[in-house]
């Protein structure tokens, strides 16, 4: 089964889980904040789509962070540091089949899920 990883009231968050719902996808839905992923799935995200695609940095977290947690970011503490800011996780994450993306189109979810 799909697991997306967001926050409630993110608007892309809403679109994805509102398209999910309307293509009759089931789905688990992870709050980033209330149930943040271990330290190891954040670093095997990171591994997967990399830094650029994982990490907000138009969020507001990210401009309150000193220079030298950003430079933590592209670095081996980036899980830890994206583990105590969840914020910081460009959303929705969307893990499903060994796969992982990040963001929402529903071009890209009707692609991957075949409707």
């Amino acid at each position: 089964m799909p697991t997306l990883f967001g926050i409630p009231n993110c608007d892309t968050v809403r679109k994805a889980r509102k398209w999910l719902d309307s293509q009759g996808i089931a789905h688990d839905f992870v709050d980033l904040r209330e149930n943040t992923p271990p330290v190891s799935r954040i670093a095997s995200w990171l591994e997967s789509v990399g830094a650029e695609r994982l990490i907000n940095r138009r969020s507001t977290t990210y401009k309150q962070l000193d220079e030298a947690q950003r430079d933590a970011l592209s670095g081996d503490a980036a899980a830890e540091l994206l583990r105590e800011h969840p914020t910081l996780i460009k959303r929705p994450v969307l893990v499903w089949q060994d796969t992982i993306s990040v963001g929402f189109s529903e071009q890209d979810f009707a692609a991957r899920f075949n409707v």
